[in-house]
């Protein structure tokens, strides 16, 4: 794991989004098209503003997944991740050649049977993700996965996974989140070719110090990626201040 801590996280943005565009470009000029997985939620507004802004991508030749949606939640709805990508990517960028959106109003099961047998077609050459509060990685909640072969499942969300997104102002009250999500599994991210993690805010430096400086454990699920041959990690110094 390659840690970069930048000056705020205007810079981790630009640093990370640039680093995802470098990836992207690569892949295509190498095989003629690239798969990506994309995060949401507010640890990424900087990382996705740079990658949109990125030139000379041609994004006829993307293929986007991503990582996690809440069940039953409407797309409408201000914290439903399909409508944050929907505005934040997709609507920002030239036609992608595919978005798999997980749509966790349909059957979940079914959803993720489809979703499985797409994305088992694509070889990912890069992952954006982010860290929970309570380390999480996509919405496995410790203590995670780490075995399962399925790259998708429905998981509960915890306690402090869904005051996590009411204090980041999604939700109402804590009884407004969901109990239930559809996630990316652990194994399915490390499979990915490249990870980029971006981790700003002082809230989150707990979980960085978890992920760092803790042995590899399902406890700590964002500590598997110290296991992963080329992942990046881009922090502020908020979310850097607990690092020893």
């Amino acid at each position: 794991m390659k840690i970069t801590v930048c000056k705020d996280a205007i810079e981790l943005g630009q640093q990370a989004g640039k680093a995802a565009g470098d990836h992207i470009r690569n892949a295509i000029a190498a095989k003629g098209s690239s798969s990506v997985i994309l995060a949401t939620g507010a640890s990424q507004f900087e990382t996705l503003k740079q990658l949109v802004a990125e030139k000379d991508i041609d994004w006829s030749k993307v293929t986007m997944f991503h990582l996690d949606e809440y069940i039953g939640l409407p797309v409408a709805h201000k914290a439903s991740f399909r409508k944050y990508l929907q505005e934040r990517f997709l609507g920002q960028v030239k036609e992608v050649g595919a978005a798999y959106l997980i749509n966790g109003e349909k059957d979940p099961g079914e959803e993720c049977k489809r979703l499985n047998a797409i994305i088992a077609q694509h070889t990912i050459d890069v992952a954006l993700v982010g860290i929970g509060e309570n380390g999480h990685l996509a919405f496995n909640d410790p203590p995670a996965d780490f075995d399962t072969e399925e790259p998708y499942i429905v998981v509960t969300l915890d306690e402090p996974c869904r005051r996590q997104q009411m204090n980041e102002g999604w939700f109402a009250t804590l009884e407004d989140v969901p109990a239930q999500a559809i996630s990316m599994t652990v194994k399915q991210i490390m499979k990915s070719a490249a990870i980029i993690c971006s981790v700003p805010d002082k809230r989150k430096a707990a979980a960085v110090k978890n992920t760092v400086e803790q042995p590899v454990s399902n406890l700590f699920p964002a500590s598997i990626l110290k296991d992963h041959p080329d992942c990046k990690l881009y922090l502020d110094p908020s979310s850097a201040a607990d690092l020893s």
